[in-house]
């Protein structure tokens, strides 16, 4: 069942179980792929599906940081929460060690051209939406840095 099926299917599911946070960030997620859909002049394919629940859950990372920053910590609560329905969605994560053998082996397969950004889109090349990109540039800018 792909991405779109499933969150129909729980779509569904939350409106008879009256759950209000997952239908409200369901609906919304249904809106942000009917979007995608729009602006590709057709279907999504599953990686263009699992591309629109990663930018939603970026949005959702960056409120985050900025409601607490902002000392509103009643907002960033509620961020979190619509984070974890939309995690559920998204690919398995990347364990930190397999994203730095990644990155260990694009830096050397770059040999003398140390170029932050092309080695950063040969790391995201391979890992997709398999790992968070502000941690692979985290990691990146810590093994170019040894």
């Amino acid at each position: 069942m792909g991405i779109q099926e499933q969150i129909d299917n729980d779509l569904k599911q939350a409106l008879k179980d009256k759950k209000e946070l997952e239908l409200s960030v369901l609906r919304m997620l249904k809106t942000a792929l009917k979007n995608a859909e729009i602006a590709a002049k057709g279907s999504l394919s599953e990686e263009d599906a699992a591309k629109v629940v990663a930018t939603q859950a970026k949005q959702r990372k960056d409120a985050i940081s900025q409601f607490e920053q902002g000392g509103r910590a009643d907002l960033a609560d509620k961020e979190k929460a619509e984070l974890a329905v939309l995690q559920t969605y998204l690919p398995e994560q990347m364990p930190e060690e397999d994203i730095r053998r990644v990155v260990r082996e694009k830096i050397s397969e770059a040999g003398d051209d140390q170029n932050f950004g092309r080695i950063m889109g040969m790391v995201m090349k391979e890992i997709g939406q398999k790992a968070d990109g502000g941690a692979v540039r985290q990691i990146l800018q810590e093994e170019l840095g040894k």
